[in-house]
């Protein structure tokens, strides 16, 4: 049968129409030699082949530099302006310009918090120094929401569709008083994310939980995002599809645990499993992972997830 992959992926934001076919994506990330230029391109546009996924996404692999040496350092944080990001700049122009006609093309975007992490060499820097004095970070978050603006703003002026936007600070283990992330790490959340979602044709909000899990997803609902993708475990409870998209009022993207059958195969247990999450799937729904899947695993794995969503019929 042949899709419109491009028109299948919009079509989520349709509730007038009925979804018959279930679009699916993976995202991992490639070898540094594969990070920038034509190479990036090349490997981008040969894994969107190889599996048959639905749709590009761009992988994010240009760092802050480490500049935070203590907490006064935050209020002299750089601005990065266009130039700082031109090599990411050219992985996008590259990829709209074969891929769009084709596909919906976005771009993981990392939260200014998260990129906080990058610029202090590490997100426990970060924490800390929100715990120690949250109106000294609260500079330097600003700053990079700022150089996120110029980022973004320089991505849809090349024809990105929109943004893989990853966000995190409200896992169980991070503050013992939610106002911290409430006050300092949420407002730059929405400034970047209200910004995005007004520019762009197709956002996804990725809750993510790499560094930790979540008791309670409730403070992100407000979060815009025309699609939502995060693990169904929460509060040490096992969810389903249809469950967090009542929660957040959207299209669900998701449903495999990245460490799953999906990363171990065999084949039949990664279909069976697929087949298992689309009984019972939400009327509009993408089938993925709960966070980018390790690097390591065999392509043709996904491929037959894949496949598995693609052959499927409600």
């Amino acid at each position: 049968m042949n899709i419109n992959k491009r028109a299948a992926v919009l079509s989520l934001l349709d509730d007038s129409t009925p979804q018959n076919y279930i679009p699916a994506a993976f995202f991992l990330h490639f070898d540094p030699q594969y990070h920038f230029g034509q190479a990036a391109i090349d490997k981008h546009l040969e894994y969107f082949k190889a599996t048959g996924m639905d749709l590009v996404k761009i992988q994010y692999e240009l760092r802050l530099p480490e500049t935070i040496k203590s907490i006064d350092d935050w209020a002299k944080l750089p601005l990065y302006g266009k130039d700082f990001y031109a090599t990411m700049l050219g992985v996008v122009d590259g990829l709209v310009k074969t891929a769009k006609a084709e596909a919906v093309v976005v771009l993981t975007l990392y939260s200014a918090f998260m990129l906080a992490g990058q610029a202090a060499g590490g997100q426990e820097v970060v924490t800390a120094h929100l715990k120690a004095d949250p109106e000294k970070v609260k500079k330097g978050l600003e700053i990079i929401t700022e150089s996120m603006h110029i980022f973004t703003d320089a991505c849809f002026e090349l024809g990105l569709d929109g943004f893989y936007a990853s966000t995190q600070g409200r896992e169980t283990f991070r503050f013992e008083d939610p106002a911290v992330f409430d006050e300092y790490i949420k407002p730059c959340d929405l400034a970047v994310l209200e910004d995005i979602n007004a520019k762009g044709v197709f956002n996804i909000l990725h809750v993510c939980d790499y560094a930790g899990s979540y008791d309670d997803l409730t403070p992100f609902v407000p979060y815009p995002g025309d699609v939502v993708n995060a693990s169904l475990v929460v509060d040490n409870r096992l969810l389903s599809p249809e469950d967090l998209s009542v929660l957040f009022g959207r299209p669900f993207m998701g449903g495999l645990d990245r460490h799953g059958v999906l990363a171990t195969g065999p084949t039949e247990a990664i279909e069976k499993r697929v087949l298992e999450i689309l009984e019972s799937a939400p009327d509009k729904f993408f089938l993925a992972a709960d966070c980018t899947v390790p690097s390591e695993t065999p392509w043709e794995n996904l491929k037959a997830a894949i496949d598995t969503a693609h052959n499927y019929r409600r």
